[in-house]
C-alpha cells in the first residue's frame, strides 16, 4: 500500500497542526502517546529545595509558567524571564496573580536586572550566558540548570535524513567550561541519555511542531516516505524509540 491511499497514516499526519501553546505537551504526553524513561535525578526537588531557602529567585525561560506555578510557595521576590512571544501572555496570566513578575527577553546577555539581585537562578531547558547569570547572582548564589544536550533525538533527524539541529555541539563539558571561566564554582554535574518512546506517527509530528529546532522548518509534505516507513515501522513494533540528552548542574557564584 502507497502513502498515499492509507487513511490511518494521513490522519494521523494532521496532527501536526494541532495548536501548541505555552510548554503544554499534554495533547501526546497525557495520552500516553509518547513516554521517557525516567531521569536519575530529579530538577524539580533539587529546586524546591533551594527555593525554600531563598529570598529572591529567577526562573529562566519559564515557558507558559507551567511548571514554575507548582513550585510555590516562593519566596518574597519572584520572577521570571520567557523569550518566546507566545508563551508571554501565557506565562502572565498564568504567573502574575501568583505574585511572579514575568519580564519578555530578547537576548541573552543583557537581562533586565540589577547586578547581585538574586540569591537563585532556575533554568530549565533554556539557554543562557554565564557571564550574565554570574551579573545578577549574589555572591554564593546558587544557579540550578537542566539543559538539553546537542544529542538529543539525533535519531529522529538520522531517520528523517534531515540535517542535525545548530545546537549538536551542546554538551555538558561545554556548559562546564562557560561556567568555570565566568566565576562559578561546580558544585554537581549530571548527564543521561534516557530513551523517549512513541507510540505513532502523529506524535511524533505534533511533537516536532513544539521542537522547532529539531528539524528546521519541518513540514510533514517535505518527509513523506521516511515518515511512512517509519509509521509502518511501529504499526509492526508498538513503538519507535530515540535517545534524548539530558545534563543537570548546579554552580555555586563565587
Amino acid at each position: 500500500m502507497k502513502y498515499t491511499e492509507d487513511r490511518e497514516f494521513l490522519q494521523l499526519l494532521k496532527h501536526h497542526e494541532e495548536s501548541f501553546s505555552g510548554w503544554d505537551f499534554s495533547f501526546i504526553s497525557d495520552t500516553g502517546r509518547v513516554a521517557s524513561e525516567p531521569l536519575d535525578w530529579s530538577y524539580v526537588s533539587k529546586a524546591m529545595t533551594f527555593i525554600h531557602t531563598s529570598k529572591a529567585m529567577l526562573d529562566m525561560g519559564t515557558g507558559g509558567g507551567e511548571l514554575l506555578s507548582r513550585l510555590r510557595p516562593f519566596p518574597e521576590i519572584v520572577y521570571a524571564t520567557e523569550a518566546y512571544a507566545p508563551n508571554i501572555p501565557v506565562a502572565k496570566e498564568r504567573l502574575e496573580p501568583l505574585g511572579v513578575r514575568v519580564m519578555a527577553i530578547d537576548d541573552d546577555n543583557s537581562l533586565p536586572f540589577d547586578d547581585a539581585g538574586f540569591d537563585l537562578v532556575l533554568n530549565k531547558h533554556e539557554s543562557f550566558s554565564p557571564a550574565e547569570v554570574r551579573r545578577i547572582l549574589r555572591p554564593s548564589g546558587t544557579f540550578l540548570t537542566q539543559q538539553v544536550g546537542g544529542l538529543d533525538c539525533v535519531g529522529i533527524n538520522d531517520r528523517m535524513e534531515a540535517p542535525y539541529s545548530e545546537y549538536a555541539d551542546w554538551s555538558l563539558s561545554q556548559a562546564i567550561t562557560d561556567l568555570e571561566s565566568n566565576g562559578f564554582e561546580i558544585v554537581e554535574q549530571r548527564e543521561q541519555f534516557p530513551i523517549q518512546r512513541f507510540y505513532d506517527i502523529g506524535a511524533l509530528v505534533y511533537y516536532l511542531k513544539a521542537i522547532e529546532w529539531q528539524i528546521a522548518d519541518f513540514q510533514p509534505e517535505g518527509y513523506m516516505e521516511q515518515l511512512y516507513g517509519l509509521h509502518l515501522d511501529i504499526q509492526r513494533d508498538g513503538y519507535w524509540d530515540v535517545k534524548q540528552h539530558r545534563f543537570l548542574i548546579h554552580a555555586r557564584a563565587v
